[in-house]
């Protein structure tokens, strides 16, 4: 495990459990920051058809719900799992809310932004429903936009379950 992976990180599940990323060493990533109230947020049917398409092969969707941009995540972890189940039925782990931009910025995602800069070198996450696709050795390899329609990555998801 290097410092330019993944694995060096843990993260608080939304049931409260604490997950070491590096149990899912081998395993194709898409993490993304979640939101319930926002224009993208019906993107988690799609993220769940991905997680439902390709888990089977290793591959795993990570969301991790976010209230930075414009307080589109206001719900408690409780809130958030229900939503998230009844609304979009999401089997794929779902991780407590964290802060993706600033000062309080959780690791992970300090990680994957210089993995990845976003347009111009820009570190900074722009909104919700930004994808950080990570490779089987823990490498982040792209990142998309939340425009990026989670259908429209297949392709690079299936290169990297091929590798």
């Amino acid at each position: 495990m290097t410092a330019s992976t993944i694995y060096a990180h843990e993260a608080t599940s939304l049931d409260g459990r604490n997950v070491r990323l590096a149990d899912y060493a081998g395993w194709v990533l898409l993490i993304v920051n979640t939101a319930s109230r926002c224009g993208f947020t019906p993107q988690y049917a799609g993220l769940e058809a991905l997680q439902r398409a390709y888990a089977s092969r290793k591959f795993s969707v990570l969301g991790f719900p976010c209230n930075q941009f414009a307080g589109q995540e206001p719900g408690d972890a409780a809130a958030i799992g229900a939503f998230c189940s009844t609304k979009y039925d999401v089997s794929f782990p779902m991780f407590a809310k964290v802060d993706v931009n600033g000062a309080r910025a959780h690791p992970l995602f300090r990680a994957l932004k210089r993995g990845r800069p976003g347009l111009l070198g820009t570190e900074a996450i722009k909104w919700n429903f930004t994808k950080f696709l990570v490779n089987r050795q823990g490498e982040v390899v792209q990142r998309f936009a939340p425009s990026i329609a989670p259908e429209m990555l297949r392709g690079a998801i299936e290169r990297l379950l091929g590798e």
